[in-house]
């Protein structure tokens, strides 16, 4: 008769076999290209890119992409955010690429693709006076 504490020392041997088995098969034999470096701010061109919204701050504030990428914004913060185009404030829908959110809670999203070379400034709406909630995308 087995009891519970043998049950759960037999189901840790099982994760952690499994947990081997993943990482081995992650490592591939095969024949690859070495990975190309990029840095936190620059897609790797792959067409998307992610900005984490953290600490009442956009990271990285500026990111750099190609035209046709897709950024995808995260709120990691207790705090709602949006993510909007600064030039909703200022500037016809009509003749610019805007953008707006509305408010994001903790782990929520927003993805938005850039179609056109720029550079494309965006704030949080509730925290635009602090200088750490504006950023920008520039498209190349």
């Amino acid at each position: 008769m087995r009891t519970r504490t043998q049950h759960g020392g037999l189901l840790l041997v099982a994760l952690v076999a499994v947990l081997a088995v993943l990482a081995l098969a992650g490592c591939g034999g095969g024949t690859s290209a070495p990975a190309a470096s990029a840095t936190p701010a620059t897609s790797p061109g792959a067409g998307s890119a992610t900005v984490t919204i953290k600490d009442f701050a956009f990271a990285p504030q500026t990111l750099t992409v190609p035209v046709g990428a897709t950024v995808t914004w995260t709120n990691n913060d207790s705090a709602a955010h949006t993510v909007t185009s600064a030039d909703n404030m200022t500037t016809d829908a009509a003749t610019t690429d805007l953008f707006d959110s509305g408010l994001m809670g903790n782990g929520d999203t927003f993805t938005h693709t850039f179609d056109a070379a720029g550079t494309f400034s965006y704030l949080c709406m509730p925290h635009r006076t602090m200088a750490s909630m504006h950023a920008e995308v520039v498209v190349e």
